[in-house]
């Protein structure tokens, strides 16, 4: 039997230490919100000329005034994907494929273009959060509806936990916040607190079985009979996303990093947060008992 509880105190340091970490980059520095949530242009440029690279083209468009530019292979090394802010130019995309073929000759296909402009993109920004805000609200809700309040907390504490440290990460990394990563966090959010629940499950079943063992003890043994489920469930997850993550293309990039970061604090959170708050508020049998007579 693994002794998880031994490192109950060391890790609630690590997690207070990121959590801190997280909300003060989140305060200072913010997140890199892409063209979805900011507003821009997305274009999709194919070159038939394999000496033009990223770099090349970064620089040609950084004279044309565009505001913030970001240029990355796309697919293979002949394929672009560029995003720029939204600017006051008119005829931006053909100013853009005139000062190209100056610069390299007639040797791109503009395969896509979108763009997203300040409105929507404020309004997207505004679902995004309440979409977050509302799966937490609906975990709480059924947490505390399955099991007693030392529970929900637990299961809600872990899930903050998740949720933070993730986009902490993503300020501190710089990587771009879209649509698909608020998809990822809104499924982390369902990952992590099914993990969580799994683990509740079994502490409060042996809550019942094992009047005289602390909840110290308690937790760490249900841990270790619902680990095999744990680590099945989460490895098989994490090769997929590992497989999105190297062979997926730029555009899977993101989402796929974001559930690796999930995955990870979820099944971490599930263990060392959810647990720990039950050891800290001392949840015995009675509690259970109590619960089941009302």
């Amino acid at each position: 039997m693994i002794a998880f509880n031994k490192y109950y105190n060391q890790f609630n340091i690590l997690s207070i230490s990121l959590v801190i970490i997280s909300l003060i980059f989140l305060t200072f520095k913010g997140l890199n919100f892409g063209i979805d949530f900011k507003g821009g242009t997305l274009i999709e440029l194919r070159a038939t000329d394999s000496k033009i690279n990223v770099s090349s083209l970064r620089d040609n468009l950084n004279q044309m005034n565009l505001g913030d530019v970001s240029v990355k292979n796309f697919g293979n090394q002949t394929d672009f994907l560029i995003k720029f802010e939204n600017n006051k130019m008119k005829n931006v995309i053909e100013e853009i494929r005139i000062k190209l073929e100056q610069s390299f000759g007639n040797n791109f296909d503009f395969r896509r273009v979108e763009n997203v402009g300040p409105k929507v993109s404020a309004e997207l920004l505004r679902s995004g959060v309440i979409a977050i805000s509302v799966a937490l609200a609906l975990m709480l809700i059924y947490i505390w509806i399955r099991f007693e309040w030392q529970f929900s907390l637990g299961a809600i504490t872990a899930l903050f936990h998740d949720v933070i440290v993730t986009l902490g990460l993503f300020s501190i990394l710089g990587l771009e916040i879209n649509l698909s990563i608020i998809a990822a966090v809104l499924t982390i959010v369902g990952y992590s607190m099914n993990d969580t629940v799994v683990i509740f499950d079994r502490v409060r079943e042996n809550l019942r079985k094992y009047a005289d063992i602390k909840i110290y003890e308690l937790t760490n043994i249900s841990i270790n009979e619902t680990l095999s489920r744990t680590l099945i469930t989460s490895i098989t997850t994490l090769l997929a996303l590992l497989s999105i993550f190297f062979f997926g293309g730029e555009i899977l990039k993101g989402f796929s990093l974001a559930m690796i970061f999930g995955i990870i604090f979820g099944t971490y959170s599930s263990i060392y947060i959810a647990n720990t708050v039950l050891v800290r508020l001392k949840v015995t049998q009675k509690t259970v008992l109590r619960d089941d007579k009302n």
